[in-house]
């Protein structure tokens, strides 16, 4: 695969996004102009659905050519898309004969606030073909970004920090409700990569090129966004997944020093790699990252890899499957996973808070169930239920509390059965969390409307019951913080 470091002047970047715009090369017409099936496909990484499909050489059909198929186009129908000679001279496409190809890939993309447009290298593994991919090859759109994106908390900031941009994303989303965006790489194509997409969003980011935090030494952050170079192995050479270090200590760092740079309130999102080593929970392993911090933390782990899986995945993305040096590199790999008692690998992500709390809120959990994303809104709910279950048991009997708007409470029996066998309370978003309660829970629950304190709800369902409403009340007083913290109960507004 061949590499550029593209150097579109500011004056020809706003050329390449009239062209863009002007053939409306964007997610929802290029679909169209796919079709389901070559669309489906193309997310598979193949490629000939989409070539018999798209044959024209209008301007949206050349550049979904171009850059979504990355199929060589004639050089007329290029020139008469595109601002040619600036692509060529700025080594965003190449010339061969009667035909252009391209060298760096110009993808849309979208969320539900807009468009937007993302450069990065070319994808290396279309159609089966596979080769090893160069050192500082700058990653595009895949799926640890996209989860990024929605489970970042999404409210209005001041500053927020970009670590690790790539090719960029999180920057465009960080822009939509920050002040100002500080985008920091090590790698000085990717800044380079990045500075592309955000020069043809029309976005402003400061980018600034070293390792992890030493772009910004001591600056404070309100929010930081980062999908590090997380991946655990003894040691790699490519910068987009490979942070130097062995084992999960990028991530260690990335927790206990991204903790440093939060502003009062800010918050610290991160997906992760961690190791699950031999007599030791996981849990007790990032707990400790997250201890000394003194933030509010909640972190989901996601999935569990085991070594010999993980090894061939990364091989594989890497494009070194097939190469005279993959046996090698395997053994060399598992190896150290043996050596240092490794017996899998979690994924998932880590929210920070600083909430400025003596008794920080922390919570570690393994949920490898289905979600409802975008959680950005989940999370910041969350760590606003971390500041009312930190009151002591008197303040939470005076507050006032409801059932959250996704909540259900479905009841399990025989048909024509009194009485139900079983009662679910059910979220229908966010973590689509499920418990089954007892007759107290469920009546205590179904009377949170947020009109009476807790206490007095309690005392009602006593009442009915006719049972001690003490009793009653050091009986659900923790069920109370479990349905909070959870979200089935949320702080109710008055």
């Amino acid at each position: 695969m061949t590499y550029t470091q593209p150097t579109l002047t500011d004056d020809d970047t706003a050329r390449l996004r009239d062209a863009l715009s002007a053939a409306d090369y964007r997610v929802d017409p290029v679909h169209e102009l796919l079709g389901d099936r070559a669309a489906a496909a193309l997310h598979r990484n193949h490629t000939i659905p989409g070539r018999m499909a798209v044959t024209g050489s209008t301007p949206l059909e050349v550049m979904t050519k171009l850059w979504r198929l990355q199929a060589p186009v004639p050089l007329s129908a290029a020139r008469n898309a595109l601002p040619l000679d600036a692509l060529l001279d700025g080594g965003i496409v190449a010339a061969d004969g009667d035909e252009v190809r391209a060298l760096v890939d110009i993808r849309p993309y979208a969320d539900d606030t807009g468009d937007w447009w993302v450069a990065a290298d070319l994808t290396p593994e279309l159609d089966g073909r596979t080769s090893p991919i160069s050192a500082d090859h700058v990653l595009g759109l895949n799926a640890a970004s996209s989860t990024l994106a929605r489970v970042t908390v999404r409210r209005p900031v001041g500053r927020s920090l970009d670590l690790g941009t790539g090719c960029g994303v999180q920057s465009l989303h960080l822009s939509r409700h920050s002040d100002s965006v500080i985008a920091t790489d090590v790698n000085p194509r990717a800044l380079r990569m990045a500075a592309l997409t955000t020069g043809l969003n029309g976005v402003s980011a400061d980018l600034r090129q070293g390792s992890l935090f030493e772009p910004v030494a001591q600056e404070r952050f309100d929010l930081i966004a980062t999908n590090p170079p997380f991946v655990v192995s003894p040691g790699g050479r490519h910068v987009y997944r490979d942070s130097g270090l062995a084992g999960d200590d990028v991530v260690r760092q990335v927790v206990v020093d991204g903790a440093a740079r939060l502003a009062e309130g800010g918050i610290l999102q991160s997906l992760g790699n961690w190791m699950h080593v031999r007599g030791q929970d996981w849990r007790e392993r990032v707990g400790t990252w997250v201890a000394g911090t003194g933030c509010d933390a909640w972190v989901v782990q996601r999935e569990v890899q085991d070594p010999a899986e993980y090894v061939e995945l990364w091989l594989r993305d890497s494009g070194e499957t097939g190469e005279a040096t993959y046996a090698e590199r395997y053994r060399e790999w598992l190896s150290w996973f043996d050596a240092n008692d490794v017996e899998g690998i979690g994924f998932g992500w880590i929210n920070l808070r600083a909430s400025g709390a003596e008794d920080a809120t922390v919570r570690i959990e393994d949920w490898p169930h289905a979600v409802q994303q975008p959680l950005g809104a989940a999370v910041a709910d969350w760590f606003g239920r971390a500041e009312l279950l930190r009151a002591d048991d008197q303040t939470l009997l005076s507050s006032h509390v409801a059932v959250a708007d996704d909540i259900v409470l479905e009841q399990v029996g025989q048909p024509g059965a009194t009485d139900p066998e079983h009662l679910v309370l059910r979220q229908h978003g966010g973590m689509m969390r499920a418990i089954q309660v007892g007759t107290a829970d469920a009546g205590f629950v179904g009377a949170c409307d947020g009109t009476l304190p807790v206490g007095a709800i309690i005392d009602a369902v006593a009442q009915v019951l006719e049972v001690d409403p003490g009793l009653l009340r050091q009986e659900l007083v923790p069920q109370a913080r479990s349905l909070i913290m959870d979200g089935f109960l949320v702080p109710a507004v008055r």
